[in-house]
């Protein structure tokens, strides 16, 4: 490619054209300069000076056009850079979801722009710096903070776990994201745990399995009110059985001491997550417990692998969690006080991978499903 004489082409273009040939020679000579592969510094310099000028000059669409094609150049300037991003128009959010690399400078220019789809784009993008993050969080945005709940290149610690955390209080989206995500600690959703999907809900119970956790006040008043378990769980197994949620709110309501719309979230919760943490928190074994859970829950599809799912659960999640998680509910106590390292999760396995595990061992968990499967046999045959 010959040099380029930009302020000679520019003037010969002022006499003799209009938007017309600005269009031409702005598409041209992008083209031109994205097909060299390492072009001179010379080059450069003279197309960028060219580039500025054309660029104002052209008419909307041959702007995106060029700074489309112009995009695929190797080798661009941080002034070309900037050119390109001003011009895309309606395809810059896909070619920053696609660009290789982009530079910090030019991140920092569309931040500054205020357009939250574009933010939300970079936001998405991996192995950010921490000079762009710090920018990003701040920013007051649900679709910027979904994307980067959902980024898993960022990882969720210090001063922006607190962020992601409060973020989730605030939007049911982000809670739902970082319910998924391996490398968050699901317990600090214990505050939103209503506004979870299924299996959010499920990560959050997963979250304080084999858990040193604080003292919650309420444990005393559960230790003394456990005897009467055999008692709780047959009333609730036929309050459930006959669909009496309004009286089951009731009761939870005067045994618990959560509020009574609190209660009727557990009463109505077809998932059995919410009802599983007052049966555990009461001390219910997986036998008994899973009794009350077959009569609570949805029936419009095969539950088995749930209840299976919940048999583990009643094994490995201690009472005093589920005391500590029900005060969470009721105030008395803040999960944001688990990022401690005293109270940090185990490294588990991850959740994502189907562990190959056996129904049946001989453990009480496994009994109650063989039994709660016979169960189902009966009430199908009836």
């Amino acid at each position: 490619m010959i040099g380029f004489q930009p302020y000679e082409t520019f003037q010969l273009l002022i006499e003799t054209g209009g938007v017309e040939r600005a269009n031409t020679l702005l598409v041209a000579a992008c083209d031109a300069y994205a097909r060299r592969s390492r072009p001179l510094a010379a080059e450069a310099e003279q197309f960028e000076t060219l580039a500025k000028r054309l660029f104002p000059t052209a008419a909307p669409t041959a702007r995106t056009k060029a700074a489309g094609i112009l995009a695929s150049a190797q080798h661009l300037t941080p002034a070309l850079e900037i050119l390109v991003y001003d011009n895309l128009g309606t395809g810059l959010i896909a070619h920053l979801e696609r660009a290789q690399t982009l530079s910090d400078d030019v991140m920092v220019r569309l931040i500054d722009k205020g357009n939250a789809d574009v933010i939300a784009a970079i936001a998405r993008r991996p192995a950010l710096s921490n000079a762009i993050l710090a920018r990003l969080f701040p920013i007051n945005s649900r679709k910027v903070y979904r994307a980067l709940a959902s980024n898993e290149t960022i990882a969720p610690r210090g001063a922006y776990l607190n962020a992601l955390t409060r973020s989730a209080e605030m939007d049911h989206e982000v809670a739902a994201i970082l319910a998924c995500r391996e490398d968050f600690d699901a317990a600090l959703l214990t505050n939103v745990f209503f506004d979870l999907p299924e299996e959010g809900r499920l990560n959050v119970l997963r979250a304080y399995a084999r858990r040193t956790l604080p003292q919650a006040p309420m444990m005393r008043t559960f230790e003394q009110i456990s005897v009467a378990t055999n008692e709780f769980t047959g009333a609730l197994m036929k309050l459930f059985s006959e669909n009496r949620r309004p009286k089951i709110t009731r009761l939870l309501s005067q045994i618990t001491g959560l509020s009574e719309l609190r209660c009727a979230e557990i009463a109505h919760d077809t998932s059995g997550a919410a009802l599983f943490v007052v049966l555990r928190a009461f001390g219910c074994t997986s036998y008994d417990g899973l009794k009350v859970l077959i009569h609570a829950t949805s029936h419009d599809a095969d539950r088995s692998k749930t209840l299976a799912s919940f048999a583990r659960l009643f094994d490995e999640i201690s009472v005093p969690a589920m005391v500590y998680l029900m005060s969470a509910w009721r105030g008395d106590v803040l999960p944001a006080e688990l990022t401690k390292p005293e109270y940090a999760s185990f490294v588990e396995p991850s959740r994502r991978t189907q562990q190959a595990r056996p129904l049946r061992t001989g453990t009480v968990g496994d009994q109650a499903i063989e039994a709660l499967e016979k169960m189902q046999s009966t009430r199908r045959a009836s």
